[in-house]
C-alpha cells in the first residue's frame, strides 16, 4: 500500500505532536511543545498520508556541525515517529529513503541523528559515529593533581542564567568548532537549553549557573541542577546534575569543573554524557573516583558520498579506492578514489579496481575521526583487495578529539 509523503504545513502540527507522542509514549507540555515549534522547519519536516491521516513523520533542523577540518552543513534528523497502527507497513522505510534523496537533491551531503533505538537506523546507513561517557564522581574525594594548571586572573561568578546567557554562548561557540559532533545553537535552542518550567527541572530543582571570567572575557561556565537530599535527615547526600560545562582553556577547564565540585551539601557531581576523551580524570589526583559508562551520541550518514569524503580534513594523506555498498541511495554505489593529504581531498567516480569494499553505514561510523574500520572486516562485511588499505584509510580518517556533540535534538 503506499503512503503519500509531502513536506509538513501549519495545519498539520496538531497531527505531527499527536504522532510525536504516541511514537515515543509521552506527553509533551505546553511550554516544550511552543518551545519544538520554533524549532521545527516545516518545509525539511516530511509527512506521511493514509488518506487524509497523517501516519509518519520525520524531520531535519539545519546546522552547522564541526567535522574534522572545519564547520560544515550538517541535517540533523528528528521527530522520526510513525503510527503503532501503521508500522511493519513500510512507512518509516519511505520517510527515510525520500528525505535522503531529498538532502543529496539539495547538496547536503551529510545527515547526523540521535537514534532512540539503536537497531534502526543502521538498516538506513547510518553508523554510530561517536560516543559519550555518562560520569559520576564522588566529590569528597575529587581533590585534583598537582600539574593542574591555574590562573590568578580567573574569578568565579554565580549568575543567572538566562541572564548570562550572552556570556554563556561567547564560551560555547569558541569551544563547539575545536570538537567534531558539536553543532551551533540557534537562538530557539538556546531557549530550550535555558528553559526551567517544572516540566524542564523533571525533580532535579531550578537551573544554576556559574560562570568563570577574568577581567577581559568569560572563558568557562557550567549549566546544573542539584536534588537536594538528605541521609537519615542529617547528612547531606545531594546529586548535582551537570548539564553543560565548557571552557575555553586548560586554566578555565580546571576552574570550572572546581566550582561544580565544591558545591555545598553536594555528595556526587553526575553528568548524562560528557566526551569519551573528557580530560576531567585527567584532572582527579584518584581516577577511580570516577566512574563511567558508555553512551551512544550521534550517529553519521553519507547521503552524498563524493562531497561528504571531499569535505573534510585528513589526518594523514591517502589515495585508495572504495567500492561503497548502498542500497538505499543508489547514487552512492559503486567506486570512488578518495585522493586526500593534510592539505585537502578529492573524491571522485572511477573505474579502477576497488582496493577497499564498504558498506555506507562504515563511512557514516569513521566519518567524524572517532572511530575504526577495523571491526567491519573482522566480522567480514569490510573487504580489503590492497593489503593495507583500510588501514591506511582508517588512519586517515581519524582524528585526535574524540567526537560528540552532547545535546540530544
Amino acid at each position: 500500500m503506499s503512503y503519500p509523503i509531502r513536506p509538513m504545513t501549519e495545519s498539520d502540527w496538531d497531527a505531527f505532536c499527536g504522532i510525536w507522542e504516541e511514537a515515543f509514549s509521552s506527553q509533551m507540555a505546553p511550554e516544550n511543545i511552543e518551545r519544538f515549534r520554533k524549532l521545527i522547519e516545516l518545509d525539511r519536516t516530511l509527512a506521511a498520508f493514509d488518506g487524509d491521516r497523517m501516519v509518519g513523520c520525520t524531520a531535519i533542523f539545519s546546522f552547522e556541525m564541526t567535522v574534522p577540518g572545519g564547520v560544515r552543513p550538517v541535517a540533523g534528523v528528528t521527530a522520526v515517529g510513525v503510527l503503532p497502527s501503521h508500522r511493519r507497513r513500510g512507512v518509516l522505510s519511505a520517510l527515510m529513503k525520500s528525505q535522503l534523496t531529498d538532502l543529496y537533491e539539495r547538496g547536503e551531503p551529510v545527515a547526523a541523528l540521535y537514534a532512540s533505538e539503536s537497531s534502526i537506523y543502521g538498516r538506513f546507513g547510518y553508523g554510530l559515529a561517536a560516543e559519550g561517557r555518562g560520569v559520576t564522581i564522588d566529590s569528597h574525594h575529587a581533590a585534583f593533581g598537582r600539574h593542574v594548571l591555574t590562573d590568578p586572573a580567573l574569578r568565579l561568578r554565580v549568575a543567572d542564567p538566562a541572564e548570562a546567557r550572552p556570556l554563556l554562548e561567547k564560551v560555547f561557540d569558541k569551544v563547539r568548532v575545536t570538537r567534531p559532533g558539536m553543532y551551533g545553537r540557534s537562538p530557539g535552542r538556546w531557549d530550550d537549553v535555558l528553559a526551567d518550567e517544572e516540566s524542564a527541572q523533571r525533580g532535579m530543582g531550578p537551573l544554576r549557573c556559574v560562570v568563570v571570567e577574568d577581567d577581559t572575557a568569560p572563558r568557562g561556565y557550567a549549566l546544573f541542577r542539584v536534588k537536594l537530599s538528605f541521609d537519615d535527615h542529617v547528612i547531606a547526600d545531594s546529586d548535582l546534575w551537570l548539564l553543560d560545562l565548557f571552557a575555553t582553556d586548560p586554566a578555565a577547564y580546571a576552574a570550572t569543573w572546581r566550582a561544580v565540585l565544591d558545591r555545598d551539601l553536594v555528595a556526587r557531581v553526575k553528568a548524562h554524557s560528557r566526551p569519551a576523551d573528557d580530560p576531567i580524570q585527567h584532572l582527579l589526583a584518584d581516577q577511580r573516583r570516577l566512574k563511567a559508562v558508555n553512551m551512544e551520541d550521534l550517529w553519521i550518514r553519507t547521503a552524498d558520498v563524493r562531497r561528504a569524503l571531499a569535505a573534510r580534513a585528513y589526518a594523514a594523506p591517502v589515495d585508495v579506492v572504495i567500492e561503497v555498498e548502498d542500497s538505499v541511495c543508489p547514487w552512492n554505489a559503486g567506486r570512488w578514489r578518495l585522493s586526500a593529504d593534510t592539505s585537502g581531498a578529492v573524491c571522485e567516480p572511477t573505474v579502477d579496481p576497488a582496493d577497499v569494499t564498504l558498506p555506507v553505514a562504515a563511512l557514516g561510523e569513521v566519518y567524524l575521526g572517532g572511530r575504526s574500520l577495523s571491526p567491519w572486516k573482522a566480522i567480514g562485511a569490510a573487504d580489503e583487495a590492497t593489503t593495507g588499505a583500510l588501514r591506511a584509510l582508517s588512519t586517515a580518517m581519524s582524528w585526535d578529539v574524540k567526537p560528540w556533540a552532547g545535546l540530544i535534538f
